[in-house]
């Protein structure tokens, strides 16, 4: 069975991922939620992401665990983001670190390839790059997690398409939080 690719962002009401100047200070991660990011993504084969937003997770999360500040969960992720395999799409990248490989585009054959290894499902993260991959119908399945919170404006979770994507939907979950998990499939 081929593993799946899983869209996974956290998402305004409004449906932005992050408003003006990449701000993220409106997400609600607590630790009931961090336990469950870390539940999810411990399970995966491997981590897809854009240059922006693997160079985010790079700065923070190779030393977090010895940061005093750092909460238990925090201190597990750490672990987790610095094992797991990860891809980058970048054209400019020259070097990444931490068991990651860089691909300079996202080539159909290439995905469906990866998508065919063994493994664990993949993680995508990243608006730019989940367009990127839902344009070439390579996405599989999404794990939405809705924020309580409306902010107005930045930048959308999905960009404006012609195309109609049918979808599933797999499950739902409410967080103490406010935070609601919406999980979709693709409708095939």
């Amino acid at each position: 069975m081929a593993r799946k690719i899983i869209l996974m962002m956290s998402v305004s009401l409004d449906g932005y991922i992050e408003g003006p100047d990449r701000s993220i200070d409106w997400h609600t991660v607590d630790e009931e939620l961090h336990r469950h990011f870390n539940e999810e993504l411990a399970a995966m084969g491997g981590f897809l992401s854009g240059r922006v937003t693997h160079e985010l997770m790079a700065d923070f999360w190779p030393t977090a665990d010895a940061d005093p500040a750092s909460t238990p969960e925090m201190v597990e992720f750490a672990g987790i983001w610095r094992s797991m395999p990860k891809i980058v799409y970048s054209t400019t990248l020259e070097h990444a670190d931490w068991n990651t490989t860089i691909a300079r585009r996202v080539d159909t054959d290439e995905v469906r390839a990866l998508k065919e290894a063994p493994g664990g499902d993949l993680a995508l993260g990243g608006a730019d790059l989940a367009a990127a991959f839902m344009e070439r119908d390579l996405v599989d399945a999404f794990r939405i997690y809705v924020h309580p919170v409306l902010i107005g404006r930045g930048k959308p979770l999905f960009r404006t398409t012609d195309a109609i994507t049918r979808l599933d939907l797999a499950g739902t979950r409410t967080f103490g939080n406010g935070v609601v998990l919406l999980r979709y499939e693709r409708a095939r």
